[in-house]
């Protein structure tokens, strides 16, 4: 059994190979799990979609279905919700995988729908993520992300003192993420922020700038920590 589950698991990660530690008990539920969720990946082809060996919790929903594409193996964690109310769709890439209780959410209003949400392939991400997608959201492919990630493509414009904040609109810029990045749990990301490739994020970042490829950045608000190439942490800021 364990060879049989081995083999149809690294169709979606090659590189996956079940602990000795794992038992016969564990695998038989870890199966029986799995096999529910993708009968309710199935369920979309009432919806007219290809399900492509979705992996789909309980409490899964969709908003403005036809806006939402999705590559092969998507696995979404229990009560994950996707709306693809923008301009743009929400783009979910081969291979990818949404912690349980998030949401990714391109707008939140009728009057003014955002751009929308591209996540590449092999991209990881924790439970409980916000997802905004009002500027735009661009995560590159192998990616990890640990939980409670939050991140805001957009603004509040708050100038004029005599009118309410709620009334004077936003602003949106939107935020890139870099391929193979890997960014700790309770990261927030705000709008306009372009983040280079491979760069590590400390747990409990809020990042307000831009940063160069290949940076570990941590603090509130964050900055270079020092750079996984060798490259001077004066270079770094310079860059940034």
């Amino acid at each position: 059994m364990k060879r049989i589950l081995e083999t149809l698991i690294r169709r979606r990660n090659p590189q996956f190979r079940f602990d000795d530690a794992v038992s016969s008990h564990v695998l038989f539920h870890f199966a029986w799990q799995q096999m529910l969720a993708v009968l309710r990946g199935c369920r979309l082809w009432l919806a007219g979609r290809r399900p492509m060996g979705m992996l789909r919790g309980r409490g899964v929903q969709f908003f403005n279905l036809p806006n939402i594409r999705w590559g092969r193996f998507l696995k979404l964690g229990d009560h994950v919700t996707i709306s693809g109310l923008g301009r743009g769709p929400v783009q979910l890439g081969h291979h990818v995988s949404i912690g349980a209780f998030s949401r990714v959410i391109i707008s939140t209003s009728l009057n003014h729908v955002g751009e929308g949400i591209c996540i590449g392939d092999n991209v990881g991400i924790g439970e409980y993520a916000y997802l905004g997608g009002g500027g735009g959201l661009r995560i590159g492919h192998d990616c990890i992300v640990g939980q409670y990630l939050s991140c805001h493509p957009e603004n509040h414009v708050h100038d004029q003192l005599d009118v309410p904040i709620r009334h004077q609109g936003v602003t949106r810029k939107g935020i890139d993420i870099g391929p193979n990045c890997w960014i700790g749990s309770k990261v927030t990301i705000l709008d306009g922020v372009h983040i280079g490739e491979g760069c590590v994020i400390a747990a409990g970042s809020v990042v307000t700038k831009s940063f160069p490829a290949h940076a570990v950045i941590g603090g509130v608000p964050a900055r270079v920590l020092r750079m996984r190439q060798g490259t001077s942490v004066q270079a770094a800021a310079a860059m940034a």
